[in-house]
């Protein structure tokens, strides 16, 4: 009677993998196109190149599907890519550096950048602002250690702020930190577009400065692989490579009323109105590399950034973190 059951059991497992498989099989014969799936860590018009890439077809026209999947926070995009759940990781390398440098044999390597600056703006309820009236008061600032914490200090100590005078609260979840903020909790939050202009067209606040017109610059969001993936799919990472590239040509070349419309259907909640100004906003602060390219002189002022608020003791090695594919 045992042996029925197991070799039952045994069968429907066989059946569910041969359906599994033939429907994936037959996905890619029916659409040619090879998924890819890429966890972003918030989903921002920050990040238009890259929706441009998709809206535009650039992804297609090299064989691949991209299958984005929203991870909120750097720390889990990592441990997405490290797991396998995902192929690619689109976050701040800072991840990549606290991977290697706790040891993992199978490390993330970054093979392409997107961003060069820190792409939040401060939200405060006063429309007048100077970076002193920061002091003595509590900022929403997001998970400690992380890129959008590393550079609002840094945009801090350049504005000439105390920083010990200034309540930097790291407790609040990323993706929770516009409903913290709208229920009361600081007196400043920094989010990302279009959260920003959605929370002051709500009447929660106002956009009050640009962080990354303080910060500098360095490569602020990124794209990763594991080693092993790397090596083992170079030719088809090149090509994300090539429709990244594409996307970043047209954000900088385009009007931005005109990069709105394509990248409005990835943002279905804000009007063409807005977006056309958040576009304006980022690519008025020049927050986007020129290609994909990620020098070593912004990598190390990132690192130096890391050890100088205690999160890495020493230099990781630019050419085992970094694998700039070709932008020809």
């Amino acid at each position: 009677m045992k042996k029925k059951i197991i070799a039952t059991i045994l069968g429907i497992i066989l059946i569910i993998l041969l359906v599994v498989t033939y429907t994936t099989w037959h996905k890619k014969e029916e659409t040619g196109l090879t998924k890819i799936r890429l966890a972003e860590v918030t989903h921002s018009a920050f990040y238009t190149p890259l929706y441009v890439a998709i809206e535009n077809g650039y992804f297609k026209e090299e064989g691949i599907e991209i299958e984005l999947l929203l991870t909120p926070g750097a720390d889990k995009v990592a441990a997405a890519v490290l797991s396998g759940d995902v192929e690619i990781g689109f976050a701040g390398p800072e991840s990549a550096i606290y991977v290697y440098a706790g040891g993992e044999e199978d490390y993330l390597v970054t093979f392409a950048g997107l961003t060069k600056r820190d792409g939040q703006f401060i939200i405060g309820k006063e429309k007048d602002f100077n970076w002193k009236d920061l002091e003595g008061k509590e900022v929403l600032v997001g998970r400690k250690g992380g890129m959008p914490a590393l550079n609002f200090i840094n945009a801090l100590k350049n504005a000439g702020v105390d920083i010990k005078k200034v309540n930097l609260n790291y407790s609040v979840e990323f993706a929770a930190l516009s409903g913290s903020y709208i229920a009361g909790v600081g007196d400043f939050v920094n989010l990302f577009e279009p959260n920003a202009t959605k929370l002051e067209s709500e009447g929660f606040g106002y956009v009050i400065a640009s962080i990354g017109e303080k910060s500098g610059e360095m490569p602020y969001t990124a794209f990763y692989s594991k080693k092993s993936y790397l090596e083992n799919n170079k030719e088809l990472l090149q090509k994300v490579n090539n429709a990244l590239n594409k996307g970043i040509e047209y954000t900088k070349n385009h009007p931005v009323e005109e990069t709105a419309q394509v990248i409005l259907p990835q943002f279905p909640d804000t009007s063409l109105t807005d977006l056309t100004n958040i576009v304006k906003r980022y690519k008025e602060s020049d927050s986007w590399l020129n290609t994909t390219y990620i020098s070593e002189s912004i990598f190390k002022n990132l690192e130096k950034l890391m050890m100088e608020n205690d999160l890495l003791e020493s230099y990781v090695p630019y050419n085992k973190l970094i694998e700039n594919l070709s932008n020809e």
